[in-house]
Formats: C-alpha cells, structure tokens, sequence
C-alpha cells in the first residue's frame, strides 16, 4: 500500500511543477528573478483554470502525504 502512495506522490509533484512553471511561464521572465508586476490584474480563463488547478495539486499532495505518514505508523 505505502509504494502506490509514494508513486502517487511522485506523480502528483511532478504535475504541481510543470503546473508551477507554466504559471512562471505566463508572466513572463521577469517574475523568475522576483521583478513583480507593477499592474494589478485579475486572473481569467486558462490562468485562472491553471491557477485553481495548482491549488489543488497542492492540496492533493499535502492530504496524501498526511496519510502517507499515518499509514506507516
């Protein structure tokens, strides 16, 4: 059972990344260096889809490394 929880969580990381740096990719290069963006802006369509998307990556990752460890007590 503890293999399909790690292979999950390796699956699920590698999906946040590329999910994280599509997001990079969009603002452009400027926002890898940590120049922000001086115009204030809402996010909509694919950012905001994308944006969403990457919460709950993260949030999928976090439960499933709680039970993770919980599991291996």
């Amino acid at each position: 059972m503890i293999p399909a929880f790690q292979i999950i969580q390796i699956i699920i990381s590698v999906i946040l990344i590329t999910v994280i740096l599509l997001q990079v990719q969009m603002q452009g290069l400027g926002g890898v260096f940590g120049q922000g963006s001086s115009i204030a802006r809402t996010r909509r369509g694919f950012e905001k889809t994308l944006f969403q998307f990457t919460i709950v990556l993260s949030i999928l990752f976090i439960v499933i490394s709680i039970i993770s460890v919980i599991i291996q007590r």
